[in-house]
């Protein structure tokens, strides 16, 4: 039997846990708490989501070792700033015969490695079964059992394929892809975009102000995309439009929710305040303003993000400067 660990058992690292479990998989949750353990392994019950509850065959663990130690597969389910540390504290538990799943979306700040390169630069070359899954996907529906796609995304094509099989059922599908960049790339941009969505949404703008943010937050993302060597196509597909979709629309999404409250007049720390669960889109905003500057790219919603969360700009100064820009051909 496929015996898989969690590293991180967040409410998504839950859900895909949960999806694990159903499908009678030896499923391993690892969290560095051990009091949150032991109240996982008494209650069964979720500590951020109620609604999921653990069938009796998962476990749980604070032992880092133990977790990876005889593991198949070892899924990465902490905030993607914190991957480089946690693997650097675990690496010598790992085994370059293990397929490493990411499930994390962020650019790692200053060293501008997405997760798949930060895991590779930790645990080495030798390193060969890494992917990572993504995919329009919020834990709160998987765990509901609503119809749900995802992307595993692998220069390996045979550890692609494994982690797809691993993740589907007759609810969740999922769909191989080569392109393991543009994956990470579009899964982690669109956070920003969604900021910038739910700034909208704050500030009371509609439907024809949110359709324009999403079309052009999307020529944003393909631009960068692509000139980091991704695919056009994949930004096309399910990692790419269809994620940027869900999170900036989404009642779920975290990232929507930040903006909003800073488009409702918040400020960013009272706004991550209220939250239990990380924003990626936040320090996201950070990344991808060094990327822009190295690759000399315009992203003028990106930059606009950037500069209300840390150089205070006003939201709706912002929303003016970008309307009234120099007026140009649609690209």
């Amino acid at each position: 039997m496929n015996k898989i660990s969690f590293l991180g058992c967040g409410s998504w690292g839950g859900a895909l846990g949960l999806v694990l479990a159903n499908k009678a998989m030896h499923v391993t949750m690892w969290h560095r708490s051990p009091k949150v353990v032991q109240a996982l392994t008494e209650t069964r019950v979720h500590y951020l989501a109620s609604s999921l509850t653990f069938p009796d065959s998962v476990s749980f663990t604070s032992s880092i070792e133990d977790a990876i130690s005889g593991a198949n597969t070892v899924i990465i389910a902490v905030p993607s700033q914190s991957v480089r540390e946690l693997l650097q504290s675990s690496k010598d538990f790992f085994n370059s015969a293990q397929t490493i799943v990411n499930v994390s979306k962020g650019i790692e700040i200053d060293t501008l490695m997405t997760v798949s390169e930060v895991i590779i630069d930790v645990l080495g070359d030798s390193f060969t079964k890494v992917v990572t899954l993504s995919g329009p996907s919020h834990a709160e529906e998987v765990i509901q059992g609503h119809p749900t796609t995802l992307v595993s995304a692998s220069t390996n094509s045979d550890a692609a394929k494994e982690v797809q099989s691993i993740f589907s059922n007759n609810v969740l599908r999922t769909y191989a892809n080569s392109d393991i960049r543009g994956v990470e790339l579009g899964g982690s941009m669109k956070n920003v975009i969604a900021i910038a969505a739910g700034i909208c949404d704050g500030i009371g703008f509609g439907d024809n102000t949110k359709a324009a943010l999403l079309t052009r937050g999307m020529a944003e993302i393909s631009r960068l995309g692509t000139a980091m060597g991704a695919d056009l196509k994949t930004f096309q597909g399910l990692s790419g439009i269809g994620d940027l979709i869900v999170t900036c629309l989404s009642q779920h999404s975290r990232n929507r929710k930040v903006g909003q409250a800073i488009g409702e007049g918040s400020s960013l720390d009272d706004a991550l305040g209220d939250m239990m669960m990380v924003a990626e889109g936040v320090k996201s905003a950070k990344s991808v303003h060094q990327l822009r500057e190295k690759f000399n790219i315009s992203m003028p919603i990106c930059e606009a993000v950037y500069q209300i969360l840390f150089e205070g700009k006003d939201p709706k100064l912002s929303v003016t400067d970008l309307m009234t820009r120099e007026l140009r051909g649609e690209d």
